[in-house]
C-alpha cells in the first residue's frame, strides 16, 4: 500500500501565504450624529483602541476611521478618499442616516455598508420599517471595540473566502444565526479566539515575517442568517468546512422555522460523519436533537454561554494542543503542541487511541486549523478505510511531516530557537543584524534550489546547503563593545597581540545554550567562516582575506564549546590583522564600517579514522576566460579536487573541467600530462587536534597528505583511475598496484553521479538570478556502496565582469612597440595610467629564493600603495602559490598595487596558465590583467632586453624596478585571451 501512495514522490509545494487575504479594509467611513459617534468612540479613542487590538493579535494594517455627521461632509470625504467600508449609526431621532446610506449605495455600489445600532426600544421599531437590503449586516453596539474588529474581519473574510479556499484550501467556520443581538456578541468572541489561536500556530513559522504571513491562513468565519444561505455555503465549501455552529430557530423558506437548525445539521451529518457540529439554543428541549445528530449542545440562557462556546470550539475544531485520548475512558494519553512534537510522538501513541483519532479525521483537522495545508490535504485523502494498517498509517504521517518540514525549512532564514532547531532545520540566524556577504549568498542559493524543481529530478543525488547558523553582525558589535576591544584592534599592534586580546575576551553568555543545541543536531566537524559586510559584496569581493577555522566534533561538549568560542574570536580578530588593514586601504574602505557575521556550518565530508574530508570539493565559475577546444567562454569552468577546498584556493593542481564537456579534460588527455598535472596531495581535517595552541594560521589543524593516504582510507572509489606501469596506460577505476591518479573519470565520463548536470543547473540559475557571472564553491559526499551522493552548495559570489569594449585587433600592433604580449591572458579592459614595471631578474634565478623575493616585493608594493600608484609585475612561475617551488608565495595584499601580473616561463621553468590562483576573485574585481608568457616557445613576447637597458629606480639582489616617462598602454581582450602592453 505504501508504494501505491508513492510517498517518496510526494512533492509538497510550500503554501503561498502571500497570496491570501489580499483584499483588505484600510479606510472606514463612519456616518453618525456627533453624540452617537462620541459614544462609540468613548471620548474619542477608536483609532487607538483598534490599533492596540490589532497589535495584540499581531495583525498588520489597522484601518483608519473617518467620522462624518452630515450629508455634505460624507460626500466631501467620499470625493477625497477611497473607502472600503461605510458604517452607519442611525440615531434615535428621525435622523437621515438611512437616506445618506441609500445615496452612497447608489453612487458607490461596490462599497459594503453596515448598520451599527445601540439597541433601544425606539430604534427597533424604526428599523422594522426600513429597507435593510442595501446593508451587508446589521450589528448591535454593546460598547465593546472588539465588535469593530469583528465587523472588519467578517467583511474581509467574505471578500477573500472564495479565492483563499481555492488557492490553498483555507478552512471555513460557519456560524448560522439570525438574532442580531446574539451574533453581535458571539462574533467578537469567536474572532478573538481564532486570532489568538492563529498567533499560537504561527509559531510554526521560522521568522517574524513568515509568522505574520502564516496568520493569513487562519480559518475564515462566515455568517449565514437563513437556512438557504447556510445550505448554499455548505454545498459550495463542504470540503473546506472546519466546523459549524448553528442556532435552532431561524428563517427557512422566508418563515421562522423553530427546527431549521436541526434540519440543517442533520443534513450535514448525513454527508460527513466526522465534521464537528455545535447547536446552540435557548430551548433546552433541543438538547435531545443535538445528541441525535452528534452535535454538542450549548444553552443560550447560560450565564457563561460565551465560555462554553469557546471551549466547545477549542475541543472540537482542532484548535489548541492535539490531545490523544483513550477511546473507552476519554482520558488524555498524549498531548502534542506542535508539528515537531507530533512527529516525535507518532510511534509511541497506543494503537487504540491512534485508531480512534485517524478514523475520525482528527489529525488532518488539527493540521488545517494550524494552516499546515499541504500535509492536511494529503492526510485527509488517506482514510482508515483505504489503508487499514496502523503501522503504515503512522509511517505515512511521520514521513509526510518530515517531508513538509524539510521543504518548509529550505530557502528560509529562520530565527534560531533552541527547542526548534533539529535535523530538518537548514538555516537559522542568531541576532538581528546582517548575515554578511557569505551568509546572504548562502541564504540566496538555498532559496534558489527550493524554487527550481529541476534540482529534485535526480534519482541518486540531492542538492542542499550544509546546516548553517549565522551569528549576525550585532553579536560582533556587542562582543567588541562589551570587551572594549576597539582600542587594541585599531592600533598598530601585531596580529599575534590582537589575536591574544580577542581570545581573552568573552562572548555573550546567552550563546552557550544555543551552541549546545547546535552541537546536538550537527554531529560532524564545524567550519567557522567569516561573513563580513564587505565580503562577496557585488563590486569588491573580499576573497580569502579573513580566517576560516574548522573544529572536530567531540562528545565532550564543553571542550567543543571552548574550541568553537576560540574559532569565533579568531575570525573576529582577523578583521583587524595587518593584511586586512592593507586590503582595506587598497580598496579605499574604512575599517570601522566593516562588521563581521560568523557562519557556523557543518563540514561536508566523511570520517576516516582520525581524518575528515569530502569526496570532492570544487569551485565553479560561470564564465571561462580560458576556453579550450570546443568550450565557450559562457559555458563556465569548474576546478575539482579530492579533500577540503583549501587545496583549490591555495592554487593546488586541480582538475579543470567544463560542465558541458565533462568527457574532454585537458589534463587527462595524455598519459604524461595526467601523471604530471593531476592532484598529488589533499587536505583533511585532523580530528585529533584539539586546538590547544590556537594560532593565527587558520589551517593549524589541517593535514596536507599524499593521495596514497586516501587510497588507504578507501575514499577513492569512482574518483580515481589507476596507472598500470606495465601496459603504460591509465585505467578508469581502482585496481591493485599502480599509482592512483585523481581523474574523477567515473563521475565525469561514466556518470556514476550527475555532477556535470547539477553544475550546469547551478551555474545557469546562479548567474541567471544574480544577473552576472558567479563563482560557486561546493563539496560532494559520495556513498560509493549505494552509488548515491549529496551535492552541497557552500557559497556563491559575483565575479565582477569587466565590460570595457575592445574593438581593436591586438594582433595588428607591431612587435617593436610591444613590451609584453600574451595569447593566454586573463582580464578584460584598457589601462593607460601605469608607468612602472617591477620584474624578477632571470639571470641566476633559482626557485629556492622565492620566499625572499616575496619579501622584497611586499616592501616595494607598500610604497606604491602609500602613493596611490600602480605597476606591472613580472616573474617566473605561479604567483601566489603556497608551494614555493611552483612560484613566488605572495599573498594578495603583498602585490595589491599591481595592475598587470605576468607569469613568465624560463626554458627550465615552464608555466602553465594558473587556474587556482588564490586571488582569481581579486583579479577580476579590480580588473587586474594576468598574463602567462613562455616566450622561448614563441608563446607570447617579453622584451626583457628593453627593461634591462633602462636605469633602475631601485634594484635588489632579485628584483629591478624601472620607470617609463610616458604611461604604458595595457589592452586585454578576455574572450579572445589576448593581452598586450605597448609603449610609444
Amino acid at each position: 500500500m505504501l508504494s501505491k501512495l508513492k510517498l517518496n514522490q510526494l512533492y509538497f509545494k510550500d503554501t503561498q501565504f502571500v497570496s491570501l487575504m489580499t483584499k483588505r479594509i484600510f479606510n472606514v467611513l463612519l456616518v453618525a450624529n456627533p453624540y452617537d459617534a462620541f459614544m462609540l468612540e468613548d471620548d474619542g479613542r477608536i483609532d487607538e483602541k483598534i490599533f492596540i487590538e490589532y497589535m495584540n493579535l499581531s495583525l498588520r494594517y489597522p484601518p483608519r476611521f473617518t467620522q462624518v455627521s452630515t450629508e455634505e461632509d460624507a460626500w466631501k470625504q467620499l470625493g477625497n478618499t477611497m473607502f472600503d467600508l461605510v458604517i452607519c449609526m442611525p440615531g434615535s431621532d428621525n435622523s437621515d442616516t438611512f437616506d445618506i446610506a441609500r445615496q452612497i449605495k447608489e453612487k458607490y455600489p461596490h462599497i459594503p455598508l453596515v448598520v451599527l445600532t445601540p439597541f433601544s426600544h425606539g430604534i427597533k421599531e424604526r428599523m422594522e420599517h426600513e429597507d435593510l437590503s442595501i446593508f451587508e449586516y446589521v450589528f448591535c453596539w454593546l460598547g465593546n471595540t472588539d465588535l469593530l474588529v469583528s465587523i472588519i474581519k467578517l467583511i474581509e473574510d467574505k471578500m477573500n473566502l472564495e479565492h483563499d479556499i481555492k488557492e490553498v484550501g483555507v478552512q471555513m467556520i460557519l456560524l448560522v444565526e439570525d438574532s442580531i443581538r446574539f451574533y453581535s456578541s458571539v462574533l467578537p468572541n469567536l474572532y478573538k479566539f481564532v486570532l489568538r489561536q492563529s498567533q499560537e500556530f504561527a509559531t510554526e513559522a521560522l521568522n517574524e515575517h513568515q509568522r505574520t504571513l502564516r496568520m493569513r491562513g487562519r480559518p475564515k468565519i462566515v455568517l449565514a442568517r437563513s437556512y438557504e444561505e447556510a445550505m448554499d455555503l455548505y454545498n459550495k465549501y463542504q470540503n473546506n468546512t472546519l466546523g459549524i455552529i448553528s442556532d435552532a430557530r431561524y428563517p427557512r423558506e422566508d418563515k421562522i422555522d423553530p427546527h431549521a437548525g436541526i434540519r440543517f445539521l442533520t443534513e450535514v451529518r448525513s454527508r460527513d460523519p466526522f465534521i464537528p457540529l455545535i447547536l446552540q439554543s435557548a430551548e433546552v428541549s433541543n438538547k435531545e436533537f443535538a445528541l441525535s445528530c452528534g452535535a454538542q449542545f450549548i444553552d443560550k440562557n447560560s450565564k457563561k454561554m460565551n465560555i462554553d462556546l469557546r471551549e466547545a470550539v477549542s475541543e472540537n475544531f482542532g484548535f489548541g494542543d492535539f490531545i490523544f485520548r483513550n477511546p473507552n475512558t476519554m482520558e488524555e494519553v498524549v498531548r502534542v503542541h506542535n508539528l515537531k512534537e507530533l512527529q516525535n510522538a507518532i510511534f509511541s501513541i497506543p494503537a487504540e487511541s491512534f485508531l480512534y483519532h485517524i478514523s475520525r479525521n482528527h489529525i488532518s483537522r488539527w493540521l488545517y486549523s494550524r494552516a499546515i495545508f499541504p500535509v492536511a490535504e494529503f492526510l485527509k485523502q488517506i482514510t482508515w478505510e483505504s489503508l487499514q494498517d496502523i503501522d503504515a498509517h503512522r509511517q505515512i504521517i511521520f514521513e509526510a511531516i518530515v517531508k513538509y518540514r524539510k521543504m518548509k525549512n529550505q530557502g528560509v532564514v529562520a530565527v534560531f530557537q533552541r527547542d526548534r532547531f533539529d535535523r530538518y532545520s537548514n538555516f537559522a540566524r542568531i541576532g538581528d543584524g546582517s548575515l554578511g556577504g557569505k551568509g546572504r549568498g548562502l541564504a540566496f542559493i538555498d532559496n534558489m534550489v527550493k524554487r527550481h524543481a529541476e534540482f529534485e529530478e535526480f534519482e541518486n543525488a540531492s542538492v542542499v546547503i550544509p546546516k548553517t547558523v549565522v551569528l549576525c553582525t550585532d553579536i560582533f558589535d556587542e562582543f567588541m563593545d562589551m570587551n572594549q576591544l576597539y582600542q587594541v584592534a585599531l592600533s598598530d599592534a601585531d596580529d599575534e597581540t590582537i589575536l591574544r586580546a580577542f581570545l581573552r575576551a568573552k562572548l555573550p553568555d546567552r550563546l552557550v545554550e544555543d551552541f549546545f543545541a547546535f552541537f546536538d543536531v550537527v554531529k560532524s566537524p564545524i567550519a567557522i567562516r567569516s561573513s563580513s559586510l564587505l565580503e562577496d559584496s557585488h563590486y569588491q569581493p573580499f576573497a580569502g582575506i579573513y580566517s576560516t577555522y574548522m573544529i572536530p566534533y567531540l562528545t565532550d561538549k564543553y571542550e567543543m564549546l571552548r574550541m568553537l568560542s576560540d574559532a569565533i574570536k579568531g575570525v573576529y580578530a582577523s578583521v583587524y590583522y595587518k593584511d586586512s588593514k592593507a586590503y582595506m586601504q587598497a580598496t579605499s574602505n574604512v575599517i570601522d564600517q566593516e562588521k563581521m557575521a560568523v557562519i557556523l556550518q557543518e563540514v561536508v565530508g566523511t570520517q576516516y579514522g582520525d581524518r575528515f574530508y569530502p569526496s570532492i570539493s570544487g569551485v565553479a565559475r560561470s564564465i571561462n576566460y580560458y576556453p579550450i577546444n570546443d568550450e565557450l567562454a559562457e559555458e563556465g569552468t569548474v576546478s575539482l579536487a579530492l579533500g577540503l577546498g583549501k587545496y583549490i584556493v591555495d592554487g593546488g593542481l586541480t582538475l579543470r573541467v567544463c560542465p558541458y564537456h565533462p568527457d574532454k579534460v585537458l589534463q587527462t588527455s595524455e598519459m604524461e600530462m595526467a601523471l604530471r598535472e593531476t592532484q598529488t596531495r589533499f587536505y583533511a581535517l585532523d580530528l585529533k587536534n584539539m586546538g590547544q595552541n590556537f594560532s593565527l594560521d587558520d589551517d593549524f589543524n589541517l593535514l596536507k597528505l599524499p593521495v596514497k593516504e586516501a587510497e588507504n582510507d578507501g575514499s577513492l572509489n569512482y574518483i580515481a583511475s589507476t596507472y598500470d606501469p606495465y601496459d603504460m596506460v591509465i585505467r578508469d577505476g581502482i585496481y591493485p598496484g599502480g599509482r592512483k591518479v585523481i581523474t574523477f573519470a567515473n563521475i565525469l565520463q561514466h556518470d556514476v553521479f550527475p555532477l556535470a548536470r547539477i553544475l550546469q543547473l547551478v551555474q545557469k540559475y546562479g548567474q541567471g538570478e544574480m544577473r552576472r557571472p558567479v563563482e560557486i564553491e561546493f563539496a560532494v559526499n559520495l556513498n560509493a556502496a549505494e552509488k548515491k551522493g549529496v551535492f552541497y552548495l557552500l557559497q556563491i559570489r559575483p565575479m565582477v565582469d569587466m565590460k570595457a569594449d575592445l574593438n581593436e585587433d591586438l594582433d595588428a600592433i607591431p612587435e617593436d612597440q610591444l613590451l609584453l604580449k600574451s595569447v593566454n591572458s586573463l582580464g578584460q579592459g584598457i589601462m593607460d595610467d601605469i608607468q612602472d614595471v617591477i620584474y624578477v631578474k632571470t639571470e641566476g634565478y633559482s626557485a629556492s629564493n622565492n620566499q625572499l623575493i616575496a619579501y622584497d616585493i611586499e616592501k616595494l608594493n607598500k610604497r606604491f600603495l602609500d602613493e596611490g600608484k600602480h605597476y606591472i609585475l613580472i616573474g617566473p612561475g605561479r604567483w601566489g602559490s603556497s608551494d614555493t617551488w611552483l612560484g613566488i608565495p605572495v599573498k594578495w595584499p603583498n602585490i595589491s598595487a599591481a595592475r598587470v601580473i605576468v607569469e613568465a616561463g624560463l626554458t627550465n621553468y615552464r608555466v602553465d596558465p594558473s587556474q587556482g590562483t588564490h586571488f582569481f576573485q581579486n583579479l577580476t574585481s579590480f580588473g587586474v590583467g594576468y598574463f602567462t608568457i613562455n616566450a622561448y616557445m614563441n608563446d607570447g613576447l617579453y622584451n626583457q632586453e628593453l627593461l634591462n637597458s633602462m636605469p633602475a629606480v631601485e634594484e635588489t639582489k632579485y628584483l629591478r624596478w624601472v620607470h617609463f616617462d610616458k604611461p604604458l598602454a595595457v589592452k586585454m581582450n578576455g574572450k579572445k585571451k589576448i593581452g598586450v602592453v605597448s609603449f610609444d
